[in-house]
């Protein structure tokens, strides 16, 4: 497995504010990174300068090798970036097949053919993914109507669409119960090894990161205060000072 992301000396502020300050990491193709901190920590901007929404001040973002500091997130998505949200993004009055052929459509280039019937197009490559993440048996039902839980699925069946090298993940199991973000993790981690894929992602539920990261980097006031391995993070004293407090300990 090869160098996948590296962020480098990573700088952003918003007037006197410095959202991200110096932040370098790197992340294995195959790898779950977890990106945590309390609220403010620098986590959101992070992901809007990885992803091409923001430009950074200074510091420089390769994507095996190749430099997208600075370049639009439609570049940053061809160049093989997916991304989910920590509200799910479909389109709700479509079916959950649309949603995913959708992808297709755009990644292929071939919105021209809108004027055809989206059923034409990318069909079975979309229930292949439905069934990869288990919502194949709801292809026909409008996003509009699925159980949160389910919406999930849908929208990590979109971001594999565009066959991403690394995946973005925002607070992936916001709104969902325990058994549920549990499942959904699982299921992350099983396709990002299968596929050689790296997952960037953020999550306030403790359970999850712990138990999914392969590694852990820890922000907080823009700064990264520490990286290494679940077992590392959680006996770093200063994250459990600044961060996990009690929850680190056990008490």
């Amino acid at each position: 497995m090869g160098v996948l992301l590296e962020v480098i000396e990573l700088h952003k502020s918003f007037g006197g504010v410095t959202a991200v300050d110096g932040v370098s990491f790197d992340l294995q193709e195959g790898h779950l990174l977890a990106m945590i901190g309390p609220n403010g920590a620098g986590k959101s901007t992070c992901f809007n300068l990885i992803n091409g929404q923001l430009r950074p001040d200074r510091g420089k973002i390769r994507i095996l090798g190749k430099d997208i500091t600075g370049m639009k997130p439609r570049h940053v998505w061809r160049l093989g970036v997916g991304r989910t949200f920590q509200v799910a993004s479909t389109f709700l009055s479509m079916t959950v097949v649309e949603n995913v052929q959708m992808v297709f459509i755009s990644s292929h280039r071939k919105l021209n053919s809108m004027t055809k019937k989206v059923s034409n197009l990318y069909r079975d490559e979309a229930m292949e993914l439905l069934k990869l993440v288990g919502v194949e048996e709801q292809w026909d039902r409008p996003c509009g109507i699925l159980a949160y839980g389910d919406l999930k699925r849908v929208e990590l069946a979109m971001a594999l669409a565009n066959n991403p090298k690394l995946l973005l993940m925002d607070e992936p199991t916001a709104g969902m119960g325990l058994k549920e973000r549990l499942k959904l993790m699982e299921l992350t981690a099983r396709i990002a090894k299968d596929r050689n894929i790296g997952v960037l992602f953020t999550e306030h539920d403790m359970d999850v990161v712990f138990s999914h990261a392969d590694f852990i980097i820890v922000l907080n006031y823009g700064k990264l205060i520490a990286r290494g391995t679940p077992t590392e993070v959680r006996d770093n004293e200063e994250v459990k000072e600044i961060y996990l407090g009690s929850c680190a300990t056990g008490t």
